[in-house]
Order: C-alpha cells, then structure tokens, then sequence
C-alpha cells in the first residue's frame, strides 16, 4: 500500500509519491484504519460505513478528495452523511426512470427515514450509519427531514419563478449538509454561530452545480435558475432549450449565466468567515472544497458562460495544485 494521494477521474487514477497497492486491498485497509480510529465497532455497523465510503468514493470525487484531509476518525462519519444524500439525489436524478416508481422509491426512503429516526434502529446499511453518525454527534433530525422536503419538489418541481423560490429548496437540498457535516467539523466558536456560514458554503456549492449542469438539468426537465432573473436578460427556459439543442449559447444567455455566477459568488463570500471557525484539524479539508469548487466559477467564465454543450470540470493537476499543500497543512494541524 502507499500513503499517496490519489485523485480520481472517469480517465482513471492520478497519483503522487510511491506505486500503490491494488485498488481495493488500499481501498479496504484505508477504511479500517479510519473506521478503528472512529471506534465504530461491530461487523454490520463498520460494513454500514463502508458502503457510505464507498459511495463517496464513487461518485463525489471532489469531496472524497477533500474529505482525505480530515482527520481518519472524522471521515466515516462524512461519508454517512454524503453516501444518504447520494443515494437520494440518485433516485430523483434517474433520468431513464419511471416517474411513477421513482415516487414510489423515494417515499419508500422517507418512510423508512422516518422510522429509522424515531425507532432509532434499522436494517438498511446507509441508514444504519447515518444513525450512529447523528448520535455521535447530536446532528438534529429536522435536517434530514428537511432534505428529503426539497428531494420531493424535485418530483413535481420544475421551475423557479424568484429567488427566494429556488433558495427554499436549496435550504433542503444543500444548507442542511453543512449544517449536518458542521458538528463532525467542530468549531472553536459556539456552534450556532458558525452555523450560517455553514449552511452558506452548502448553497455555494449547490448555486455552482446550478450553473455548471444547467444543460442536464433541462435534459432532466428542470431549471434551476430563477425564471425573473433570466427574464432580466431576455430568457426563458425556450431560450435555453434552444441553446442547448444548438450547442452553444448565444449573448443573452451568456449574460445571464453570468448575473447567475455572481450570485453563487456572493454565496461564497458569505461562507468564506466560517472557514476560521472550524476546528483547526478541519480548516485544510474545506478550504480546499472552498477552492476547488469555487474554480468551478472561473472555469464557466473562462468559457465564456458557454455551458450549455459542455460540462467544465476542474482538471486532476490543478487539484493536486491545490490539494497536497492543503494535505500537508492538514498533518500539520492533526500533529498539532
């Protein structure tokens, strides 16, 4: 095994020091280490985590990466709280799925959420963690509740006529995870004052998807820009739609990605003070996710606000740019 960094890409894996052993003998030992250090004991509960890990690995490879510079007895807990939510957006995010069965299944989680939180026990493996993680730190369960309110509007819901409409659901379907992650984070202020800058950075991160995927998101027949800000700039969703089945965007749809880039921009600045209330050992991890995401804006610039044919992602060398000096800062802190 080695102890490099290891960045994931659909081209594969890039990495930085010694040869690494096989993916999953690294994968599994990595795990074990973190889950020993968490003291998460029990065969069904270490397997619970590392189904939620596994999850993360998978699909969130930014996080995953980011979630690397935490220290190993925080992260079972992180990948708990992402692999529930990946697991969701993953039902309403089914594209070629039946929208009758994917109601089904999703109210099939709620109710099993549901008795989950108020039985406190339950057999499902991602539940099982995210349990024992919401125990372990008190995380309180309106938030989850609340997340599974927004991933109901994604049935039914698929415009938003202002702001204030798109931000209700962004307070499900984003503040809440930094709400939830915060208490694994800790804070070196009280809690309840670091918490609007957490749930700030969560609708930073989900306003930059917005406006990164806006070209899948009408392939899945949504908009997630608010329709009166877009109609300042003479668009509506036909607009889009037309943009994106040219493959390119034209002025106005430019102009207003970019009005749009300023607002999630705005949600960053917000959530930049919250930074240096966390814990020292966790500032590292979610500044580089600060960072990283946050170039995601300047890659859609970059591009002209051009992407409605293309979906910009930040490369695996700038994330290493940014990724192993926030590690080594990261050792430095735990040692401290």
């Amino acid at each position: 095994m080695t102890s490099a960094l290891v960045v994931r890409s659909p081209a594969g894996r890039l990495s930085v020091g010694a040869q690494p052993a096989p993916e999953g003998i690294t994968h599994e030992m990595s795990a074990d280490r973190e889950l020993d250090a968490a003291g998460i004991t029990g065969q069904l509960l270490r397997e619970a985590y590392r189904r939620c890990r596994a999850l993360n690995a998978e699909h969130g490879r930014t996080y995953f990466l980011a979630t690397r510079m935490l220290s190993p007895e925080q992260r079972p807990a992180v990948h708990a709280l992402y692999g529930f939510a990946r697991w969701v957006d993953d039902i309403v995010d089914d594209v070629h799925g039946d929208p009758v069965r994917k109601a089904e299944r999703l109210a099939a989680v709620e109710v099993a959420l549901a008795s989950a939180l108020d039985r406190r026990t339950t057999s499902d493996p991602v539940l099982t963690a995210l349990l024992d993680t919401a125990r372990r730190y008190d995380i309180p369960d309106v938030h989850f509740r609340d997340f599974m309110a927004s991933m109901r509007m994604d049935l039914t819901v698929t415009d938003y006529a202002t702001r204030a409409e798109l931000l209700r659901y962004v307070h499900g379907s984003a503040a809440v995870i930094g709400l939830q992650v915060l208490p694994v984070l800790g804070t070196v202020v009280p809690a309840e004052e670091a918490e609007p800058a957490a749930a700030a950075l969560g609708i930073a991160f989900q306003l930059t998807n917005f406006i990164r995927d806006v070209g899948e998101d009408l392939d899945r027949g949504r908009v997630y820009l608010p329709a009166d800000e877009l109609a300042e700039f003479d668009v509506d969703r036909d607009r889009l739609v037309w943009a994106r089945a040219a493959g390119r965007a034209d002025d106005r749809v430019r102009a207003a990605l970019r009005d749009q880039v300023g607002h999630a921009r705005r949600a960053y600045a917000q959530a930049r003070p919250g930074i240096a209330m966390l814990a020292p050992r966790s500032r590292p991890c979610v500044a580089t996710a600060y960072r990283l995401y946050g170039r995601i804006l300047d890659l859609v610039e970059e591009a002209g606000c051009d992407v409605l044919s293309r979906r910009v992602a930040v490369s695996n060398g700038r994330r290493l740019a940014v990724a192993l000096p926030a590690f080594a800062r990261a050792v430095l802190a735990r040692t401290a």
